[in-house]
């Protein structure tokens, strides 16, 4: 029995101006952000059911820097509430794809939620 669980999210992709955009009629989406969200829990699933043996073999196979796929992946280590924001398009306006590769994502959801917060509070 396969106990995954799929998500559908509708969502439109535009172009304004000279940067690509999506949106749900409410929020304005980041589309890079969504991608690398995206590409990191497709890759993580590819280690987990044994179809890759790591990221690094996912960077080979894809012909990437071995790190951009462990940088992506470790975007699945978010608390679902956070991912949920990033897909509905809520996240803090300064937090980019570029935020979370550059910095450490903790394990720890309540401290995943403090970053969200503060983020806030210097908006």
């Amino acid at each position: 029995m396969d106990d995954s669980l799929e998500t559908f999210v509708p969502l439109l992709f535009r172009r304004k101006g000279s940067r690509r955009v999506v949106t749900d009629d409410r929020h304005v989406h980041d589309v890079t952000l969504l991608e690398g969200l995206a590409r990191g829990f497709y890759w993580q699933h590819l280690v987990d059911t044994g179809a890759m043996q790591s990221g690094s073999d996912v960077a080979r196979a894809e012909g990437l820097d071995p790190s951009v796929p462990n940088e992506l992946m470790r975007l699945t280590l978010l608390a679902p509430d956070i991912v949920e924001i990033l897909m509905t398009g809520r996240q803090p306006r300064r937090m980019n794809l570029i935020w979370f590769q550059r910095n450490p994502i903790p394990v720890d959801w309540v401290a995943q939620r403090q970053i969200v917060q503060r983020f806030k509070e210097d908006a």
